[in-house]
């Protein structure tokens, strides 16, 4: 199986191929240019090097979320685009599953994925690292800086902070002992994304949405507008 995936949920974006368990490249850019101008030349030159054609890919997946509103909207609706003119599957996969996919190898660890969500607040997901693989041990949620600290202070050194909210949270939680990932695999990769995929179940592009948490931040600040309007009258 031949699996193009895609990641664009943060600052950098990514592309990479693999099959049948084996990531075959990946190509990661992380500059000042938005995805929308850098994403699809990475796929396409991605594609080329390798001498294959959208018409070779099984599925394209993406992580879809949550994460960086603007750079979830461009993966899904790259994913889709591809997906939908050419006839081939997709598959939408939480971000902080592919975040704390770079964590597999840390064995007996707890892997904590934490996005900055601003306000304080971190996306945040944990995992155990077993042998056979990651154990989910809570649902994808925006949560305070505050509350995940008191929640994982129990895990003392067996805690590693992942992503790109981790440098943050460490700040918090060094003091009893929480460790932070090395940089080259603290973020999300398209590499995890297209190695995940494989064993997921896949969908058309019709059934890719968007998985976001929180509403963006222009619907909070009109409701509240809203909000406050009706209090007034």
């Amino acid at each position: 199986m031949l699996i193009l995936g895609i990641e664009s949920s943060a600052g950098p974006a990514s592309a990479a191929v693999a099959q049948d368990g084996r990531l075959l490249g990946e190509f990661f850019v992380n500059t000042k240019q938005t995805h929308s101008q850098t994403l699809l030349p990475m796929v396409e030159a991605l594609l080329q090097n390798l001498g294959l054609g959208c018409k070779d890919l099984d599925c394209i997946a993406v992580s879809n979320g949550p994460g960086s509103f603007t750079g979830v909207r461009i993966g899904v609706s790259c994913v889709k685009g591809l997906a939908l003119s050419h006839g081939i599957a997709c598959c939408g996969l939480s971000t902080l599953e592919v975040i704390a996919y770079s964590g597999v190898g840390f064995v007996g660890s707890i892997i904590c994925a934490a996005m900055d969500a601003r306000c304080g607040q971190v996306y945040n997901a944990i995992f155990e690292a077993t042998p056979e693989g990651l154990v989910r041990l809570t649902e994808d949620r925006a949560i305070s800086i505050e509350e995940l600290g008191r929640e994982c202070e129990h895990y003392g050194r067996r805690l590693v902070l992942f992503g790109d909210g981790a440098a943050v949270c460490h700040k918090e939680f060094a003091a009893w002992g929480a460790g932070l990932a090395p940089e080259a695999v603290r973020f999300q990769r398209a590499g995890s994304v297209a190695l995940l995929a494989e064993g997921r179940q896949w969908i058309s592009s019709g059934e890719l949405l968007p998985a976001y948490l929180r509403m963006p931040q222009a619907e909070r600040e009109l409701k509240a507008k809203l909000k406050n309007r009706e209090e007034t009258k």
